[in-house]
C-alpha cells in the first residue's frame, strides 16, 4: 500500500487519513507533507536553465544536478513552511479550499507542530547543503542568489502573500531567479537571455497561482489576505491571467526576433489549443455547481486546475523546444 501511495504522491497530493498515514514509511510521509508533486514546476525551471546553458556551450553536469536537487528541496521547504505558518496563523482553519489540493498534515492531525518543524528543518538543511556545495565550487557570486531564494522561501507565506506580492514573487522566483541561477551554475556566467526566457516560462506558473487566488477570493478576504486577485476583483484578475498567457506568445516572438531562440520556438504553437480552451474558462465566473466530468477531488477549485493543465502542456512543449534547440545548434 505504501508503495502505491508513494507513486501517487509523485503525481498528485493524495488525500490521506490518520489510519492510512500511520501505515506509511517516513519517505512517503515526507512526499505527501511537502506536496512534492507540485515541485515539477521548479524542476522545469531548473532544467530550462541547464538546457539553455547546454545550447550555448559546455556545462558542469555535476553542479547542474546538485542545483536541480537543491532547488527542489527549497521548494519543498517552502511548501512545508507554508502549511506550518498558515496553520499557526489560523489561515487554514476550516479552509475547505486548502484541503482540496492536498492533505494538510497539521489540520488533519497527521503531524504535530514539532514534527512538522523537524520536516522543515531537515528539508531546508538539505537545500542549504546543496547551495553550500555550489558556492564552494562555483564561487561566492552564487551566494547572492541563495540569499534571494531564502528570502522568498521564508517570507512568501507571510508577509509577501498577505501584501499582494505573492504573485510577483512567483514570477521572479520561477523565472529569472531559478532559470538564470541554474544557467549560471551550469555554465559559470550570467545571461540576460536566460533570464528573459525564464520569465517567458514563469508566466505559466504565475497564472496557476493567480487562478488559485481567484478561487479563494472570498476566503482570503475573510482572512485578511490581500492577494492581487482580492485587490483587483474576480473579473479584472481573470483578465490579468488571460493577459499573462497571451503575453507569453508576444514575448516568444520578441525572443525569436532578437535571436535568443531559433525557429524551434514554433513548437510553442502546439500549446494554442489548450490556451484557447483555458482562455475561455477565464472568460466566465466559476460555475455554481461542479460541471459534469470535472475532477471531483479538486472541486471547488476551478481556475487553478484549469490553469495548471495549461501550464503542464506549455511546460512540456517548452522543454521540447529547448531539446530541439540543442539539436539544431
Amino acid at each position: 500500500m505504501s508503495q502505491a501511495i508513494w507513486v501517487q504522491a509523485l503525481r498528485t497530493v493524495p488525500q490521506i487519513d490518520k489510519t492510512c498515514w500511520d501505515t506509511l514509511n517516513i519517505f512517503t510521509k515526507w512526499l505527501i507533507a511537502s506536496r512534492f508533486s507540485v515541485t515539477i514546476m521548479t524542476f522545469t525551471s531548473a532544467i530550462i536553465g541547464v538546457l539553455l546553458a547546454l545550447s550555448t556551450g559546455t556545462v558542469d553536469f555535476g553542479l547542474s544536478i546538485i542545483c536541480v536537487i537543491g532547488l527542489i528541496f527549497a521548494h519543498a521547504t517552502n511548501n512545508l513552511l507554508n502549511d506550518y505558518t498558515d496553520s499557526v496563523r489560523g489561515v487554514d482553519k476550516g479552509n475547505y479550499f486548502r484541503i482540496q489540493y492536498g492533505t494538510h498534515v497539521l489540520e488533519g492531525g497527521l503531524l504535530t507542530k514539532k514534527q512538522l518543524m523537524n520536516y522543515i528543518m531537515f528539508t531546508g538543511l538539505l537545500a542549504l547543503a546543496c547551495g553550500g556545495v555550489i558556492v564552494y565550487l562555483r564561487g561566492i557570486e552564487i551566494l547572492w542568489l541563495m540569499l534571494a531564494g531564502s528570502f522568498f522561501v521564508l517570507f512568501y507565506t507571510w508577509p509577501l502573500k498577505k501584501l499582494a506580492l505573492g504573485e510577483l514573487s512567483v514570477l521572479l522566483v520561477w523565472g529569472p531567479l531559478m532559470v538564470g541561477g541554474s544557467y549560471f551554475v551550469s555554465s559559470g556566467h550570467w545571461s540576460f537571455a536566460a533570464m528573459l526566457i525564464g520569465t517567458l516560462y514563469a508566466l505559466a506558473p504565475t497564472a496557476v497561482i493567480f487562478g488559485k487566488h481567484i478561487d479563494k477570493i472570498d476566503m482570503d478576504k475573510s482572512k485578511g489576505i490581500y492577494s492581487l486577485p482580492v485587490l483587483l476583483g474576480s473579473a479584472n484578475a481573470r483578465k490579468a491571467v488571460q493577459l499573462m498567457m497571451l503575453s507569453q506568445y508576444i514575448l516568444a516572438a520578441y525572443i525569436y526576433l532578437n535571436g535568443y531562440i531559433s525557429i524551434s520556438i514554433l513548437v510553442l504553437l502546439f500549446t494554442l489549443p489548450t490556451l484557447i480552451k483555458t482562455f475561455k474558462v477565464f472568460n466566465h465566473d466559476r460555475p455554481k455547481i461542479m460541471p459534469e466530468g470535472f475532477r471531483e477531488e479538486v472541486w471547488p477549485l476551478w481556475f487553478a486546475p484549469n490553469a495548471f493543465v495549461y501550464t503542464r502542456h506549455f511546460s512540456l512543449f517548452f522543454l521540447l523546444m529547448l531539446v530541439i534547440e540543442n539539436i539544431i545548434v
